[in-house]
């Protein structure tokens, strides 16, 4: 006999009256009630919002767990987090007995400023020092680039970091990171690949109830102050004063109400960047972000107050992290137009990439080996950069999870403001080193009577002007994703601004250099490049533009900058229309 709406409702009801009882946490438990009887006596948002929190466990990922916190197994809660580090431990006792018998594992948890981040963070540890591990935990809210420098520092099988990163204050997440006995040698201090993620998920889908799992009262080391002391150190040590001494740049910096602030400031102090103005506004940790509508620098608005300050002190250059710190943005004021602007992922990565290139050249010694590498959605620049300056280049897939393990890499970085500009002091994105590196190359630039932007310029007349834009589409139902996808397999575009089609690759069949992915790549007889995927993180479809104008002269920039704007939105328009929109 089929089920009844009315029996659909009964055991939803039932299965939230069962998790309120079992909820060690009396602010969610109470709102599970509260939510039930709302539901009961008819409020249809209610009903929702309730189905939804019970429509699934929330699945663990090579991201981890992400979502808006609340009660219900499709939630970040302390039910769902306590089975995720039960699980997690289970996976890296065995994965550490494998490989060294005996060996007691050993694992660091970390945590920023979100809603229930220190909650979260301690009953890992908690569950962690109860499974006979050595556990450490991070001295206080801190970046969680300084989490993936902790893994390897202190040679560890696990790390966690509580983070959300840059999505809204309602939601947390949980990020894991593998190291020592635990993961190859290229994945140390690394964010997971599969299949390590099924295999968390298989231990953490056979936990039991939540009340069988084991806290320790105490036991566990909170790490002293000085652990993010020695990150500091050794990330300033980066700077190279001797070879690129200027530090003649005036910097306003917003950590946008993250953890990033008080490190940022420091490390870039150190350095010798002495001339920095904190955003005031957005200088201390706030949960609600009170001052952005979504704390991600790459949003419409996320930078407005700092470039506000950066006009009020006569800055050289605004430098931005998201909330934790693992992402930095750039904006200064272009000569072609007076205005201040933020610099693209890919503008910002291809002057990293050329500045990293030139502190090798400087070093005087033999050139390293080594390879520079970036995500295949992100500009072909760099590419170029590496093949005049005689270094391999690699394309991975989209996150740092791909690019942090190239064989050895130099330099990495992807579109969307991550750059890992030291992977032998954090193999992870970090918004702080290359903070300090960005700034290192600003002041060069102004020492030398330059721009930023006259820094880019110069890399256009060497290599062609790598002109790139995005249009992202936001979907309420996850099934207009396939649909849309679908729709290009099935008719597939035969140009793309006036520029015939002449390579297609249906990424989900995995090229010579690139395991599957779901992604459509088209190249055209003029360069143009268009990428299609689903994010991986976000209800989106992300399209991703690259034109490319060659330039003889200076003189002709203005001009070639006109023709590739022009290219783009005929690009863009072609897209829409492929898309069906």
């Amino acid at each position: 006999m089929p089920m009844t709406s009315t029996d659909a409702e009964s055991i939803l009801f039932s299965q939230a009256r069962d998790w309120a009882a079992q909820d060690p946490d009396s602010a969610t438990s109470a709102a599970l009630s509260e939510l039930v009887r709302q539901a009961e006596s008819g409020v249809g948002a209610a009903r929702q919002e309730l189905a939804d929190s019970f429509n699934g466990t929330l699945q663990f990922g090579t991201a981890g767990l992400r979502a808006a916190l609340g009660p219900g197994p499709n939630r970040m809660n302390r039910v769902v987090v306590r089975r995720a580090a039960a699980g997690l431990a289970a996976f890296l006792s065995h994965a550490v007995g494998e490989v060294s018998p005996g060996t007691r594992p050993r694992a660091v948890v970390g945590y920023d400023a979100r809603h229930n981040s220190d909650i979260f963070a301690e009953e890992t540890a908690a569950i962690f020092t109860a499974a006979g591990f050595e556990t450490f935990l991070m001295p206080s809210a801190l970046p969680t680039p300084l989490l993936a420098y902790a893994v390897r520092a202190l040679d560890c099988d696990g790390g966690v970091m509580v983070t959300a990163s840059h999505n809204p204050p309602q939601d947390n997440g949980y990020k894991v990171y593998l190291g020592r006995h635990a993961v190859e040698e290229s994945g140390r201090g690394a964010q997971i690949v599969a299949p390590y993620d099924a295999g968390i998920s298989a231990r953490i889908d056979a936990v039991g109830p939540v009340d069988s799992i084991a806290l320790a009262a105490d036991g566990w080391t909170v790490l002293d102050p000085s652990i993010a002391a020695d990150y500091q150190r050794a990330t300033a040590a980066l700077a190279d004063p001797a070879r690129f001494p200027s530090r003649d740049l005036r910097i306003v910096l917003t950590p946008m109400h993250g953890v990033g602030g008080e490190t940022a400031v420091a490390v870039l102090n150190e350095a010798g960047f002495s001339d920095v103005t904190l955003v005031a506004e957005q200088a201390v940790p706030d949960p609600e972000f009170p001052t952005v509508s979504f704390p991600n620098p790459e949003e419409p608005g996320a930078l407005d107050l700092a470039l506000e300050t950066a006009v009020r002190v006569d800055a050289d250059i605004v430098l931005a992290n998201d909330p934790d710190a693992d992402r930095a943005a750039v904006a200064a004021k272009d000569p072609s137009t007076d205005a201040w602007r933020m610099l693209r992922g890919d503008e910002v990565g291809a002057l990293l990439g050329a500045h990293i290139v030139a502190r090798l050249a400087a070093g005087g010694e033999e050139k390293p080996d080594g390879v520079l590498a970036n995500s295949v959605v992100s500009s072909r620049l760099l590419s170029r950069i590496a093949a005049a300056a005689g270094y391999a280049h690699e394309e991975t897939l989209t996150g740092f999870k791909w690019i942090s393990r190239v064989p050895g890499l130099l330099y990495g970085y992807e579109e969307a403001l991550g750059y890992c500009v030291a992977p032998d002091l954090v193999r992870d994105k970090d918004g702080i080193s290359a903070a300090v590196l960005i700034a290192e190359l600003a002041a060069t630039a102004k020492a030398g009577g330059k721009t930023i932007f006259d820094t880019l310029d110069e890399l256009y007349l060497q290599h062609g002007l790598h002109a790139s834009d995005q249009l992202s589409i936001r979907v309420a139902n996850l099934g207009l994703l396939d649909a849309m996808m679908n729709r290009l397999r099935v008719s597939p575009p035969d140009s793309f601004g006036s520029s015939a089609v002449e390579t297609f690759v249906d990424l989900a069949d995995g090229t010579e250099h690139l395991p599957p992915t779901d992604g459509l790549l088209y190249l055209t007889r003029d360069q143009t490049r268009v990428i299609i995927r689903p994010s991986g993180t976000e209800p989106k479809l992300k399209c991703y533009l690259e034109v490319i104008k060659g330039v003889e002269s200076a003189a002709e920039l203005p001009e070639a900058r006109q023709a590739a704007r022009a290219a783009l939105d005929q690009v863009l328009g072609d897209v829409r229309e492929a898309l069906g929109l």
